[in-house]
């Protein structure tokens, strides 16, 4: 066979194939439009599918229901690993407790083996670790302090730890077994 009959035939099996591929995507299309609602039968007009798919779940780390906690207990949380979240005191269940001047204690659950929560919590002053190695970052203006907080005792952190007694912010809590 000569090359150019080689080319011509080739041309022509490709024509062919885009041919019958054209007749596919009508026929699918048409079942499709077949298959709708009745308005789609009437109208002609086809659904994507791709539109009826869910979306991609993408975790952010935002913490889940902060703007109500906010609302209700006039805590910022900001996001986190899931592993130290705010929680009911209960005394004896080995939970994390922060002392800050303009609220009650506030206590937050620990799980796993290392966690992270950023938060906003003003004027703290006292944290109480469990028997987690925890650390805890606070500021006040542009200076910030990382505090290494005791296992199982009250630390003071913050104005309570500050030779001018300045209200100082939790940032962040850190836990690691």
């Amino acid at each position: 066979m000569s090359p150019r009959s080689y080319r011509r035939r080739l041309i022509g099996t490709a024509l062919a194939a885009l041919a019958a591929g054209a007749l596919t995507w009508t026929a699918v299309a048409g079942s499709v439009s077949d298959q709708g609602s009745t308005s789609n039968r009437t109208s002609g007009a086809v659904a994507a599918v791709a539109d009826e798919a869910p979306g991609y779940a993408v975790e952010n780390f935002d913490y889940p229901q902060a703007d109500k906690i906010l609302a209700e207990k006039n805590i910022v949380l900001k996001r986190g690993d899931g592993h130290i979240t705010l929680a009911d005191c209960v005394t004896g269940t080995g939970q994390l407790e922060v002392m800050a001047r303009d609220q009650s204690k506030i206590c937050f659950g620990v799980k796993g083996t290392s966690g992270w929560l950023t938060l906003e919590l003003p004027s703290v002053y006292l944290i109480r670790g469990n028997d987690y190695a925890t650390q805890a970052d606070l500021t006040v203006g542009t200076e910030e302090q990382t505090y290494d907080i005791t296992k199982n005792t009250w630390t003071p952190v913050g104005e309570s730890a500050d030779e001018q007694a300045r209200e100082w912010t939790l940032l962040e809590l850190r836990t690691a077994k």
